[in-house]
Formats: C-alpha cells, structure tokens, sequence
C-alpha cells in the first residue's frame, strides 16, 4: 500500500523551478513592456484597484502633516497679523500728522497772504490754550509785549476778525473771542454800510446786533465788517454773516444773530495787528475861526454885569 502525504504537507514543485519560472515570467513582461507595451493597461487597472489601499495607508501620515500644517498655519497667520496691524498703525499715525501738518501749512500760507493784504503790521502767533475760566471765552497766545503786542490790538486769522487782545504779558497775551458776552464790535452792512455794534452770543458761538430797529434795512446773508470808527480795529475786515433775523411788531427792536466769519473756535494760528488808527485827525481852526468862536460865547447881561462886585 503506498502511503502518500496528507494535502496539508504537499510542497508542490521544488523552489528552484518556482525562482526559475517567476524569474523567466518577470522577464518576459518587461521585455513585453519595453518593446510592445502590453501592460500599460494592465498596470492602469491595478493602479486603479490599489489606490484605495494607498490612501488608507497614507492616511495617518497625512492627516499629522495637515493638522501640524493647520496649527503652523494659524500661528503664523495671528504674527502676520500682529505685525500688519502695527504698521497699519503706524501708517494711519504718519498719516494723521501728515494731514495735520498739510493743513497746519495751508493755514500758515493763508494768514501769510493775509498779513501781505493787511494794511497794518501784522505779528503771527500761536494759540497755545484756551482760558480756564469756563463762563468766558478767550484764548492765550505765544507772544506778548516783548514782541510788539499790546491790550486792544485786534486779533484776526485768514477769514475775518476772531477777537482783541485784552492783556498783555511779557510772552504770553490773552484773546477775548468775538463771542464772549462782554466782548462788542462796530461794524457795518457790507451792502448799505448801515452801521451797528455787534455783541458776543456767549456759549452758543455767534454774534447779535443789539438796538437795531425792527424796519433796519438789514437782511439774511448780509455781509458785516468793521466799520474803523473807534480806532482799535481798521475798517474792512470780514466780521460775521447774518444768519437770522426775528422782527416782532410788539418790539422797538429786531433780533439780529450772526455767524462769525472767522474761525472763532477752531484754528491754531492768527495775526496780531498793529495799533495804528487809520482814522483822519480832527482839523485844527485857524486863529480867525477861534477868535470867532470865542466871540460867540454868551456875555453876561447888564443886569448880571452889575450884581458883580
């Protein structure tokens, strides 16, 4: 009886025939390969079923790249943005003082030009603060008696008037605003040259022509300068603007608001003018005309002559 193994230990042809047909099997497709490209579609096919595999293998490895990437990502992202809000910064700074500086020039070329117009010698100051008294309105500015400014020189910016100088230090000198209550000004109707006196509105910033009759022949939009007559500010310089006029038949007088024409408010810069009055001097008489007036002087009647001792 021949005994045969059991199927489990059969080991089928020896190994050296297997390594020798794998061996002539591998070289026969790569000689198919490289001359006739037999296997391209071949390989396509089992590109295509392994790549799942692939994938699956791959995916632990990817999925660490990702998320270190991700984190790297964000970290990088949060100092780019860090270092571009500081230059935004930065630009938006050198950008406000050039803007502050651009119109700090602008208004420097203005008062410049209107000192060149001005009849008056004319000192550019600074206005360095406002007053610290809350229920008036004044300014200090840069220059004070050492350079030529004295109390009651007019105060004006490129657009009209802003004030007068009302105290004089040796380097500083305080502005009443045209604004302020106690503060008046004479001016007159650009138009008709009505004249009027012109008081500041206090906190409200405007201006109000006070004893103006109700029938004044003054209207919205009307033009006011000053009129020069009492010395301190020389005439034509822009004032304000009207701005409303209430009549009441019931009232002698009309209510006249006006807009300051000047920046009365805002601005860094002025001009100081000079004291100097434009004014025409009073004629002096000659002897005949005195002698003549003086003749005119009542003589004491007969009836008074003799009560004299």
């Amino acid at each position: 009886m021949e005994h045969t193994p059991p199927p489990f230990f059969n080991r089928g042809p020896a190994p050296l025939v297997r390594l020798v047909f794998f061996a002539s099997l591998a070289l026969a497709l790569l000689v198919l390969d490289a001359r006739f490209r037999y296997t391209e579609g071949l390989r396509s096919v089992l590109v295509l079923a392994v790549y799942p595999l692939q994938s699956l293998a791959t995916l632990p490895s990817t999925l660490g790249a990702r998320i270190v990437g991700y984190f790297a990502s964000q970290s990088q992202l949060h100092e780019e943005n860090a270092e571009l809000r500081a230059k935004l910064l930065d630009a938006s700074q050198a950008a406000q003082r050039f803007e502050a500086a651009q119109a700090e020039t602008g208004q420097l070329r203005r008062l410049i030009g209107a000192a060149e117009r001005l009849p008056l010698k004319a000192t550019p100051a600074e206005i360095l603060y406002n007053s610290r008294d809350p229920y008036s309105r004044k300014v200090v500015i840069d220059k004070g008696s050492q350079n030529g400014v004295n109390a009651g020189s007019p105060v004006v910016d490129q657009n009209g008037v802003i004030g007068q100088v009302t105290r004089a230090h040796a380097l500083l000198s305080e502005v009443t605003l045209l604004t302020d209550k106690e503060q008046a000004i004479p001016v007159q109707v650009l138009r008709n040259g009505l004249r009027a006196i012109a008081f500041g509105a206090g906190a409200s910033g405007m201006l109000e022509l006070r004893f103006m009759a109700s029938n004044a022949e003054i209207q919205n939009g009307d033009k006011l300068v000053t009129s020069g007559i009492d010395g301190s500010y020389p005439p034509g310089l822009p004032v304000a603007t009207v701005a409303r006029i209430e009549r009441d038949a019931t009232d002698a007088f009309a209510r006249i608001v006006c807009q300051p024409a000047a920046g009365v408010e805002s601005g860094a810069y002025v001009l100081v003018l000079g004291r100097e009055s434009n004014r025409l001097a009073y004629p002096e008489h000659s002897g005949a005309e005195r002698e003549k007036n003086l003749g005119k002087i009542r003589k004491p009647r007969k009836k008074d002559a003799g009560a004299i001792p």
